[in-house]
């Protein structure tokens, strides 16, 4: 006998690098588990309004303006879940509108709360590594360690073929937009994430942006993360923090800066430049997620 297909729509709600979460009570399907919002898509519903419907419903705030996160199919027992998700960012002026029993939660606390079987690839994607080594050598990867990702930045004359890197390390590999899209969409997906340089950015639109991979834009200032969070990047490197000797022009906005950047933002900020990874503490004070740099990095 072939189990019921339960389409569902599911919103992530963004908020300065926090994400909203419930509890499922008791007597629901998977209950007593956390979960994101969100719920049964109607016949002929499309799946973003179904989106839309049910955060005004469950959580308490309209937004009309949902990007596609991902698609997800998962078999339980009883039933085939098929899950269409969308994110959203939540301007501070909503936040006091979300109704209870929904919470703000870091990302890197998700893996303290049991949620359904079917949330567990959701939660990994969403739990980005604090610290980001840079590195021209593609063997300085092999060994790296669990809490770091590594954004591959090759000198200008190397060729990258990316079909010839082992793609075991995709899952920890940031590499940049243009040697990403020689990859087929569905090895793209799998990298940690592909890398968009400020130049980059705006030429870009979004339908430009593949579902379900992650995007990092290196930016320079407000305006370009601005640009980067409605373009549908998860993340930006902010440079340069402090003085470097490889950009002795560049001005450094300092930790101040980095943080008045920060506070108008929903993406997660990395710091860089002049950075290494013991400025980790320093750069959270900041409202930032993470560091990246090239020394300093590696053990």
């Amino acid at each position: 006998m072939s189990k019921p297909i339960v389409r569902v729509a599911i919103g992530l709600l963004f908020s300065h690098a926090c994400v909203l979460v419930g509890f499922r009570q008791a007597h629901q399907h998977q209950g007593n588990k956390y979960e994101f919002p969100g719920g049964k898509i109607d016949l002929h519903e499309r799946p973003e309004d179904a989106c839309r419907r049910e955060i005004k419903e469950e959580v308490g705030v309209d937004i009309s303006d949902w990007l596609p996160w991902d698609y997800m199919q998962h078999e339980y027992d009883d039933v085939i879940v098929q899950l269409h998700f969308f994110y959203a960012y939540i301007d501070d002026t909503l936040r006091s509108q979300i109704q209870s029993p929904w919470f703000w939660c870091e990302r890197e606390r998700l893996s303290e709360f049991k949620f359904p079987k079917a949330n567990q690839a959701v939660i990994k994607r969403l739990q980005w590594p604090p610290l980001i080594q840079i590195s021209a050598d593609l063997n300085a990867m092999t060994h790296l360690p669990p809490n770091h990702l590594f954004y591959y930045r090759p000198n200008h004359s190397d060729d990258v073929n990316m079909k010839a890197i082992d793609v075991t390390h995709y899952s920890k590999l940031m590499i940049n937009w243009a040697y990403a899209i020689q990859l087929l969409p569905e090895a793209q997906k799998q990298l940690a994430a592909i890398h968009i340089r400020q130049n980059q950015l705006y030429t870009l639109k979004r339908e430009d942006l593949l579902m379900g991979a992650k995007y990092i834009a290196a930016c320079h200032d407000l305006k370009a993360v601005q640009f980067a969070q409605n373009l549908g990047c998860e993340a930006v490197l902010i440079s340069p923090v402090q003085a470097t000797a490889t950009h002795p022009d560049a001005k450094p906005i300092g930790f101040d800066g980095l943080a008045t950047i920060t506070a108008k933002s929903h993406l997660l900020v990395y710091g860089l430049g002049g950075l290494k990874a013991k400025d980790l503490t320093q750069i959270k004070q900041c409202q930032a997620y993470g560091v990246a740099g090239i020394s300093g990095f590696t053990h």
